[in-house]
């Protein structure tokens, strides 16, 4: 209720409750403390206010009430960040699907889009050459020597996933850092040039969801925008051989 209020976009993947329900916490967590200090800075306004205490206390407080309070402050954010967000991290980080078991792609950043490399019916990526990069082949690869490259498919800005189906992007950039960023996934990645991170997400909603670029990268940075399609698995497959066909 609370995500809701503040605006966070509808969750669309099968781990994102988990981190709704750690986003909710802790904006619950902090509103009560907002109350509460709040409620604490203006008792001590009026209690120690000057004409109560026309002379300085020297003495200060002799409770140890705010002490406590700070302790249990510090336990709590313990707790969320060892008990849940780390946790929560290395799931994802560490637990990937079997390839075999998952949709593979390769979303690389440049100034200012996205493309996006399937590896086609053989299930592996074709290799590149910058020396091959044309506007006609974004990604220089080498279609007459790579015998897997023939059967690569590359699109411009938008993205096809089918629903309830592992994907796994491996993240990289031709020029500057970009930010690969799904709200609706829960998914957020720096792409960095000469690197290739993989992520891995499940897409538990048929629909259209944006792709944004999460970082700084020039002028034309506001326009930096993808589309991410999930499809149901018997269009999605349809949508890969029309576009196989096209690249042979």
């Amino acid at each position: 209720m609370l995500n809701h209020l503040l605006g966070i976009s509808e969750n669309a993947s099968e781990h994102g409750a988990q981190i709704d329900n750690l986003l909710e916490f802790v904006h619950w967590f902090m509103l009560l403390l907002f109350i509460g200090w709040t409620a604490f800075f203006i008792c001590t306004v009026i209690r120690f206010r000057k004409k109560r205490n026309p002379q300085a206390n020297y003495h200060g407080v002799k409770t140890r009430l705010a002490t406590h309070l700070e302790v249990g402050v510090v336990i709590t954010e313990a707790v969320l960040l060892f008990g849940f967000a780390f946790p929560l991290w290395a799931k994802q980080a560490k637990k990937f699907p079997s390839t075999r078991d998952a949709v593979q792609v390769r979303a690389i950043g440049q100034q200012f889009g996205w493309n996006f490399h399937y590896p086609g019916p053989d299930n592996q990526f074709g290799k590149g050459d910058p020396d091959l990069v044309t506007a006609a082949n974004p990604l220089g690869l080498d279609y007459d020597n790579d015998p897997a490259a023939k059967d690569d498919i590359v699109n411009y800005n938008e993205m096809h996933l089918p629903l309830d189906k592992p994907a796994i992007v491996y993240i990289s950039s031709k020029d500057v850092i970009h930010n690969y960023d799904l709200p609706n996934m829960r998914i957020s990645q720096d792409a960095i040039p000469g690197t290739s991170v993989p992520v891995w997400f499940t897409p538990t909603r048929v629909g259209e969801f944006e792709i944004v670029c999460a970082q700084l990268c020039g002028q034309g940075h506001y326009n930096m925008k993808g589309l991410l399609v999930i499809d149901k698995a018997e269009d999605f497959e349809a949508w890969l051989k029309e576009k196989t066909a096209v690249t042979q």
